[in-house]
Formats: C-alpha cells, sequence, structure tokens
C-alpha cells in the first residue's frame, strides 16, 4: 500500500539509521525522558527511538487512513465520517514529522556553519 503524500517512510526510518551510524553519533539521549536516572541513565529514552517510534506511528496513520479510503471505496462497510477523520489525522501528524524534520535539518545547518 503507498503512503499518503508519497513518502516511504520505510525508508525515511533507513536513512535515519544510516545517518546516525555514518555520523557515530549513537549516545544522544533526550534530557528529563530517562525516568530517574535523567539523560545518563540505564532506562534512559535516546532521542533516535522517540524520532523513530514518531516516525513509526505516523507510518501506521498514513496506513490505516489508505486502508479505511481504500474500504471506502470498494463499497465495504464503512463510515465516510470516520474515513475522513483517520486521513486528516494521518495529514496532521504528516505535516507535524516535516515540520520536526524542517527543525532538525534547521539546526543541523545551523550547527554545521559554526566555525571552530
Amino acid at each position: 500500500m503507498q503512503p499518503i503524500s508519497g513518502i516511504n517512510m520505510s525508508s525515511a526510518l533507513q536513512n535515519l539509521s544510516q545517518m546516525q551510524s555514518a555520523s557515530g553519533v549513537s549516545g544522544i539521549n533526550a534530557p528529563g525522558l530517562g525516568g530517574v536516572g535523567g539523560a545518563n541513565g540505564a532506562d534512559a529514552t535516546s532521542f533516535k527511538n522517540i524520532l523513530l517510534d514518531s516516525i513509526r506511528e505516523v507510518n501506521s496513520m498514513q496506513q490505516d487512513a489508505a486502508a479505511a479510503v481504500e474500504g471506502l471505496a470498494t463499497g465495504e462497510n464503512v463510515n465516510p465520517a470516520e474515513v475522513l477523520t483517520a486521513v486528516q489525522k494521518a495529514d496532521i501528524a504528516f505535516r507535524m514529522m516535516m515540520q520536526i524534520r524542517n527543525k532538525l535539518v534547521q539546526a543541523y545547518t545551523q550547527i554545521e556553519s559554526i566555525r571552530v
């Protein structure tokens, strides 16, 4: 099934993993998200994992919306309001993920332009 808006989320996940392994950055943790131990605790959730989980969730929303649209188009007994809601949720989640990506790219380019 093709994702909405023509973006392949599995390739995005692979690209993110490749960027992390190429840069050698593996220990970045989101502060305050790791529980009692903080960013250095054993149960700390890494920024990468949070981002990957978010991408998977957006992808799942897009697949659910595509399945709902397909069901509506094939004449299955689905509520059109639920289909519209699923499509709108997937669209909003995708737009939010794109804004997060844009901010990350912007931050990366700013860091990259810092003279050492």
